[in-house]
């Protein structure tokens, strides 16, 4: 019986562990999980998801408090048009994130940073120009291309001297954006590295409408891989969404696919950026809890755990101080969905925006649980704790039981 270890993801003569950490944000898929992943052999991932915000946190820069202070009077104003973010600190941030980040690399696995095309930041052209050329120049192994179609963003980084030196790649969940995307690309003469498949059991936003579950990845990516080999085109395929197990991983991999990407279990380890306080609400989550909505001001249906603080909440918006998803006309449908209540409750001190969620606060606090469909199986995965806490892993543990498992079996960790 075979397992993942028996397999390898080939980028011309380098080859690694087929096991990529999909990028979490924000800051969830943290530098330390990437760099464990990177030292065991496999591919991590860094989000570049509110990264300015990132960079205050980690490296004491003040880039949110100076934009907060620069537009403090626009704060009351439902226009937010002006609001615009500094381009060379958003550039900066991604330096300074990615660069020491590359500098502690140990190991002969990869790292790569997934970048949201859906971050639009007032801004969508060039805000993500900066955002993949600072990546590429602070040194990053590979950039995935997440939260959109980017037919045009391959067009972005074209003058960079790391354009075809670096692994590009995109996430897709039809052969249909994937077709697309070749298709915008093709007169570049730069196929993607790598194509990542994500089905509709992925966490956070999908790639799928409100009927998600009429969609099966087995099928998608079946679809691909022949599309692929038709086409006598030699691109990587990396299933992602709903891998739970080793088993389900090499069920992959023998299909065709060259890696898996997963997420869920490691958003229990100890490397990973969720507060131990809430990864025990990932824990204690049930299979009833585990809700896929709308409250996204993307327009993406987005998967979460239904006792998300997020749900519900009613906010003000902060986009003088955050502001990342503010559309090129500085707007968000955040914002539309709040002051729709205001002026519904103008007397209330307190209200409730059911609609939309202030995603940009609420990732920012860690109150928006975002979660892949089987996070109510990360209970079995563990011990659980005398005081009914459940014991938090370690990113090796998780790796490892993924690269070494069969028969569907998950090893527990040592008790502690």
């Amino acid at each position: 019986m075979k397992c993942v270890d028996d397999f390898r993801l080939r980028f011309g003569k380098q080859e690694v562990v087929p096991i990529i950490i999909g990028g979490m944000g924000v800051d969830i898929s943290t530098a330390d999980l990437a760099l464990e992943v990177s030292r065991l052999g496999g591919i991590g991932h860094i989000s570049d998801a509110m990264l300015p915000t990132v960079s205050d946190r980690r490296y004491k820069t003040k880039f949110v408090s100076e934009k907060q202070k620069q537009y403090k009077l626009n704060i009351l104003e439902a226009d937010k048009s002006i609001v615009q973010f500094d381009l060379a600190q958003v550039a900066e941030s991604s330096r300074l994130h990615v660069s020491k980040t590359m500098e502690a690399k140990r190991g002969d696995g990869m790292i790569f940073v997934n970048c949201m095309e859906k971050l639009t930041m007032n801004s969508p052209r060039e805000t993500l120009r900066t955002r993949l050329n600072a990546a590429l120049d602070a040194g990053i192994d590979g950039i995935t291309l997440s939260a959109g179609l980017h037919l045009g963003s391959f067009e972005l980084m074209k003058d960079n001297a790391r354009f075809r030196d670096a692994k590009l790649g995109i996430i897709v969940s039809s052969l249909r954006a994937l077709i697309l995307f070749l298709r915008k690309t093709a007169r570049l003469d730069r196929l993607p590295d790598f194509v990542v498949v994500e089905g509709p059991l992925a966490g956070g936003h999908l790639g799928f409408g409100m009927d998600w579950a009429e969609y099966d990845l087995h099928t998608i990516v079946a679809e691909i891989v022949a599309h692929l080999k038709a086409e006598h085109v030699d691109i990587p395929v990396i299933a992602a969404g709903g891998i739970f197990t080793g088993t389900d991983a090499v069920a992959f991999l023998e299909a065709g696919c060259a890696a898996v990407q997963v997420a869920t279990r490691f958003t229990v380890a100890k490397e990973c950026g969720i507060p131990a306080k809430v990864q025990q609400e990932y824990f204690k989550a049930t299979e009833d809890q585990m809700e896929v909505n709308n409250t996204s001001p993307t327009g993406y249906p987005m998967r979460m755990i239904s006792t998300s603080p997020s749900i519900g909440a009613g906010i003000r918006p902060n986009c003088e101080a955050y502001g990342y998803l503010l559309d090129a006309n500085g707007s968000c449908a955040y914002i539309n969905a709040y002051n729709a209540e205001v002026a519904l409750h103008p007397d209330e001190k307190k209200i409730s925006v059911k609609e939309k969620t202030c995603l940009c606060t609420h990732m920012r606090n860690y109150d928006c649980w975002t979660c892949g469909h089987y996070t109510y199986r990360l209970k079995d995965t563990t011990h659980r704790n005398a005081d009914g806490t459940y014991q938090i892993l370690s990113a090796e543990h998780i790796f490892h039981d993924y690269q070494f498992s069969v028969d569907n079996k998950i090893k527990l960790p040592a008790k502690q």
